[in-house]
């Protein structure tokens, strides 16, 4: 089958399957480097490679209208940034991989929130593509475990390796899937993307919820206010200790190592920056 692809380096499982099973591609679409979400490097290297038509802008209307020209009987997306005109009068097929079980987790990136709010069983869902964000009927679902000290990498991984099964699944029985998407039902969730506020430590909570927050964020890094001074947090231990100290005292420093009072223990901070991750990158982690 012929096909278009929105994509991000996450999300390169989805096309390298499709890839394997016999479809063939016919344009790319990509949403621009923004160094928190949205990675393109190999995504574009595929496109140049194959000298297929690549695009950095909005999709139109007119830009489905010349992938039925080509020939394109499906649009899959597997991360984009902006919302899929209405496909079917261009092409017959138009799915979605979200990295969530919906319809809980519906949203641009929904992981954080799924590391912060500790939940035991994560996974990913493929649907139909309908005006609404996230609520087309289901294809299929991969599940997985998710472990109390998981952190956002190994998350991410995970979710990698589930949407290799799942588009194994889709890209070898596509048609039946299709016929039998089930609906997404009532109920469900919308995830808002984080703000800086949800990034923000606050010492007086428990060493564990501190350091559960750091393993959520991950590379988008925490941020904290120390003497005054604000800095982000890209790594960090801890554990529980009665002391009589103010919850947010730096307690020691040594090799650029700072450890910091909580509300019921201590957190060591060893990889720390005073820029955060959206600042140019090369900036060095002390």
């Amino acid at each position: 089958m012929r096909f278009a692809i929105t994509l991000s380096d996450r999300f390169k499982p989805v096309l390298d399957v499709f890839l394997q099973a016999g479809w063939q591609p016919v344009k790319v679409f990509c949403t621009p480097v923004d160094h928190r979400m949205h990675h393109n490097k190999m995504s574009v290297a595929f496109a140049e490679q194959r000298k297929l038509p690549l695009q950095l802008s909005p999709m139109r209307p007119r830009d489905l209208e010349e992938l039925a020209e080509l020939g394109c009987e499906a649009l899959l997306v597997g991360s984009y940034n902006w919302r899929i005109p209405d496909w079917p009068p261009y092409l017959k097929y138009a799915i979605n991989f979200h990295p969530s079980l919906l319809p809980m987790g519906r949203g641009p990136y929904p992981q954080v929130r799924a590391l912060l709010e500790g939940h035991r069983e994560w996974g990913c869902t493929c649907h139909k593509v309908n005006p609404e964000f996230d609520a087309g009927d289901i294809l299929a679902q991969e599940r997985f475990a998710l472990g109390e000290a998981d952190s956002h990498q190994m998350l991410d991984i995970k979710l990698q390796l589930a949407l290799h099964r799942l588009s194994h699944k889709l890209a070898h029985d596509f048609e039946r899937l299709w016929s039998e998407a089930r609906p997404q039902g009532e109920g469900g969730s919308y995830w808002p993307l984080w703000t800086d506020d949800d990034r923000m430590l606050d010492f007086s909570r428990t060493t564990a919820e501190l350091l559960r927050q750091v393993r959520a964020f991950g590379d988008f890094e925490c941020a904290a206010v120390v003497n005054n001074v604000t800095f982000f947090i890209h790594r960090a231990e801890g554990w529980v200790e009665t002391h009589g100290f103010a919850p947010g005292s730096l307690v020691y420093s040594h090799a650029e190592q700072l450890l910091v009072a909580t509300g019921d223990g201590m957190l060591l901070i060893s990889e720390w920056s005073l820029y955060g991750p959206d600042a140019v990158t090369g900036r060095g982690r002390r």
